[in-house]
């Protein structure tokens, strides 16, 4: 890795630079101070259950896969304490900005882990998790580009491990090209049902959604957004 934070060609696949600009003192204390225990250590054999990663008792298990800002995933814990959720993010201000919003308003049903979520995702038993959000994911619209898609056979494959029989898979893109892409690739996979029976049903934004910067910003510049969500089977 070099020294602005960026992975080789090499090693860089779904996501780019790992820090934006220097991070204030605050949020470097927290950073330090609350990522050691809210990170999901995947030296650790995996527990057979996952809710055992949470120090409060949850029912089931929610995976947010490049949370950015953190808007969503605190939202949704927030409002769903019964919920444990894990968010992953490699991408350093965004994770202090998640974790000042954890401590401040003790959300305590969140863990997260802060390098690439395919790591995290083959560590995890088969059929532990619950449901699965890959929210504006980088669509890297260079066509050169679209095998860093995070959308692909290889990680469907590891969504269908993980996830249990019935279990949902949510995705929302402003990007009309991976909207597509998503719903070819979860079609030949064969192992997801689209849910969607009208047009509403991916128009429409999923029940409770705060929305996030990345939707506003689609807003901003005239593109409309697809929720997509698809059940494991």
């Amino acid at each position: 890795m070099d020294n602005d934070g960026r992975r080789s060609r090499a090693t860089e696949a779904f996501f780019g630079r790992r820090k934006g600009k220097p991070l204030r003192r605050h949020q470097q204390d927290v950073l330090e101070g609350a990522l050691p225990d809210a990170k999901i250590d995947l030296t650790a054999q995996a527990p057979s259950d996952l809710r055992a990663l949470f120090s409060r008792p949850v029912e089931t298990i929610r995976l947010e896969i490049g949370f950015g800002g953190g808007e969503h995933l605190a939202h949704r814990a927030g409002e769903n304490p019964q919920i444990g959720f894990i968010g992953v993010e490699p991408f350093v201000n965004s994770m202090a900005k998640l974790l000042i919003v954890r401590e401040d308003e003790g959300l305590d049903n969140i863990r997260v882990y802060d390098d690439d979520a395919t790591q995290l995702l083959d560590w995890m038993p088969d059929a532990s998790v619950d449901h699965i959000d890959l929210l504006y994911p980088d669509p890297w619209p260079k066509k050169k580009h679209w095998k860093r898609r995070f959308v692909s056979q290889v990680n469907l494959a590891r969504f269908h491990r993980v996830l249990k029989p019935g279990g949902l898979f949510c995705f929302a893109s402003d990007i009309d090209t991976y909207v597509n892409w998503t719903l070819t690739h979860c079609r030949d996979h064969g192992g997801f049902e689209w849910t969607a029976r009208n047009a509403s049903d991916w128009l429409t934004p999923y029940a409770g959604w705060p929305g996030t910067r990345y939707e506003a910003k689609a807003k901003r510049e005239g593109r409309s957004s697809a929720y997509l969500t698809f059940r494991r089977v």
